[in-house]
C-alpha cells in the first residue's frame, strides 16, 4: 500500500478524500517532526519510530576491496507493537 491507496482507504472509512489527504499528511509531518526533535513516536498498538544513532565503524569497498571509514550517523529505526507483531503472524 503507498501513500495515495492510504489515503483512499481512510477516505473511504471515515471522510472524504480532501479530508483524509489533510489528516495523512498531518500524521506523517507531525511524525517526521517529533523525530527531528529525537523525540519517539508510540502508536499504540501499532508500534515505535524513534531515532538510533551508529557509531562509525570500519568498512570494506565492494569494488575495490579498500578500506574504508563509514562515519557515525542517525538512522530512524521502527518497533512493531506486540498486537501487530501477532496479527502479521496470524496472516
Amino acid at each position: 500500500m503507498n501513500k495515495a491507496q492510504l489515503i483512499e482507504a481512510v477516505a473511504k472509512n471515515a471522510c472524504s478524500k480532501k479530508e483524509a489527504q489533510c489528516a495523512v499528511e498531518t500524521m506523517i509531518d507531525t511524525i517526521k517532526g517529533a523525530l527531528k526533535k529525537k523525540d519517539d513516536v508510540a502508536i499504540s498498538g501499532f508500534g515505535t519510530f524513534r531515532v538510533r544513532q551508529t557509531k562509525a565503524r570500519m568498512g570494506i569497498n565492494p569494488k575495490t576491496g579498500e578500506r574504508i571509514q563509514i562515519s557515525a550517523k542517525k538512522k530512524v529505526a521502527f518497533r512493531a507493537a506486540k498486537d501487530l507483531k501477532t496479527l502479521v503472524q496470524k496472516s
